[in-house]
Order: C-alpha cells, then structure tokens, then sequence
C-alpha cells in the first residue's frame, strides 16, 4: 500500500529536458511549499530531493515530467517524476548509497529518500522510471 495520498490535487507541471528544467522544478515545488507554509528546513530538504530525481530523469532517462500535487489530509506536497527511459534494471542496488552508472558519488536516489517523509519508486527495465516522494507541511 502506498504511504502516499493518492487523491491529491494537480497544483504544477514541469516539462524536463535540459538542466535548466532542474532550476524550475525546485522553483516550482519552493512555490508550493511556501504557499504550504511549510518550514524552511522541510522545503531545503524537499526541494534537494527533488533536485537529485529531476537531474536523474533528464541525465538518465532522457527527459520527462515532474508533476506536483498538494494534499489536504495530511497536509502535504507530493511530487512524480517520470521519465521514458531505459529504466533501472536493479532497483535495489541503485538505492544503495555508492552506486552509480555515471561516475558520481552515487548517492542520489537513497539520499533524496533519507530527505523526504514517503519515497516510492517504479522502474522497468526499457519501460521508464517513476519516482514519488512526498512531505508533510
């Protein structure tokens, strides 16, 4: 069962392409917070994540969308990034900490869940990946 609401109300889109898509999409999930009242550490936090999903859709799938949703009960902001990618053949292993298919510290994916209060993610192999994430306000 998910830990995450899913009758929560459509508040922003972000198409995503480019690195730049990446500095609207935490612009965009900031904006909600706010509006949220959220506290200023919850949106650091929330946003970073969203920040590390977003650069993975682009770099790692090619592109895709981020969509946020805020949520009545409880008093939340959700988001799901979807790519269209080759998707992720282990999830398991790529939500450990040091893995990584591109060089990098390999930290992405577990850091953006140790971030946020509720992280799911969806991938097939050829089929695209879906990562959700949500935090309380």
């Amino acid at each position: 069962m998910s830990e995450i609401p899913q009758d929560g109300q459509p508040v922003g889109r972000v198409p995503l392409a480019t690195n730049r898509d990446v500095a609207r999409a935490r612009k965009a999930v900031g904006a909600v917070m706010d509006e949220g009242r959220a506290r200023p550490i919850q949106k650091t936090r929330f946003v970073t994540a969203v920040s590390e999903i977003t650069r993975n859709a682009i770099v790692h799938g090619g592109g895709g969308v981020l969509m946020i949703y805020a949520h009545a009960l409880p008093r939340a902001i959700s988001v799901a990034c979807r790519d269209e990618g080759g998707g992720i053949e282990n999830v398991e292993e790529a939500m450990r900490d040091g893995f990584s298919t591109a060089g990098s510290l390999g930290r992405g994916l577990g850091g953006a869940k140790r971030l946020v209060d509720a992280f799911e993610i969806e991938s097939t192999p050829g089929g695209g990946t879906t990562v959700r994430m949500m935090s309380r306000t």
